[in-house]
């Protein structure tokens, strides 16, 4: 592991598949999370250093504070773990609606200057993130295809999931609902992903973040489990979901779907093809 110099008193905790995770005391006394690993890619905590400023700005949702940036690690403020309460999961659909309000300049990487992209990093997946024109295109050209190109190269996916997912890409435009300005998300928003303090309220932690659709984030929100109801209840107050939202979130359900199908193949490629299969007509 590399650790910030002079760090102390370094615990292992949880932190996801990827990276190492610790707990450390800094050379100055403070408390810090620490991510590392052996094999970065250059400028990736960089990246998720300027996300976690992007979904900062709104000043909706707390996210961590960035202490030090370097090509091997990652120095955030620690956050004292706890449990989610009513005021917290009223809190974070308030702050989720106020934040994708925010809105991105185009669909895609919010930081480019919209000619190029280093891509989106979601596990240790790498996704184009070059904008597009319209959040259709973009999800399909930027999300879907080079999903089912890994999934199938894998092997994770059948050859009748493959049809039903190229039948679910030639009817996005139909299947995609309203048109909607490109709303400011946090990318990978499973529910290890919303870390609940002391007090109960939600900080927003670990984000691949870019331009999209807002009902992407809650989609994943509700992939391993319904959101509690105070969550989309107090997100609708603030920021209305358009109408057939219900509808349409095993749609964007199928890109949490196909990464895992990627990464860990077994079960997930029946469900990514349970989950195209609703919308081939």
């Amino acid at each position: 592991m590399t650790l910030p110099e002079g760090a102390t008193e370094a615990q292992p905790v949880s932190g996801g598949d990827l990276n190492e995770a610790w707990c450390v005391r800094l050379a100055d006394g403070r408390q810090a999370f620490v991510k590392t690993r052996k094999q970065t890619v250059p400028g990736e905590y960089a990246a998720e250093a300027r996300a976690l400023g992007w979904l900062a700005e709104p000043g909706a949702l707390p996210v961590p504070t960035v202490i030090e940036v370097h090509e091997r690690y990652l120095v955030l403020d620690w956050i004292e773990p706890g449990q989610l309460d009513e005021a917290g999961e009223e809190r974070l659909g308030r702050g989720l609606a106020a934040v994708h309000a925010a809105g991105a300049a185009h669909f895609g990487d919010p930081f480019g200057t919209g000619d190029r992209s280093d891509g989106a990093r979601i596990g240790s997946l790498r996704l184009p993130n070059d904008p597009a024109a319209d959040w259709p295109s973009f999800y399909v050209q930027r999300r879907l295809e080079p999903l089912m190109r890994m999934a199938s190269e894998r092997r994770a996916i059948s050859g009748a999931c493959a049809n039903a997912l190229a039948r679910v890409c030639a009817r996005i435009d139909e299947l995609a609902g309203p048109p909607e300005p490109p709303a400011r998300l946090h990318g990978d928003l499973w529910w290890g992903n919303v870390l609940a303090d002391t007090h109960g309220l939600p900080w927003l932690i670990d984000p691949s973040a870019y331009g999209g659709h807002r009902e992407v984030d809650l989609a994943m929100l509700a992939l391993f489990g319904r959101p509690p109801r105070r969550v989309l209840a107090a997100y609708n107050e603030l920021h209305p979901l358009a109408d057939g939202a219900e509808d349409r979130v095993e749609l964007w359900q199928l890109l949490p779907l196909l990464v895992h199908a990627v990464l860990f193949g077994g079960s997930y490629g029946a469900a990514v093809e349970r989950a195209a299969l609703r919308y081939v007509g």
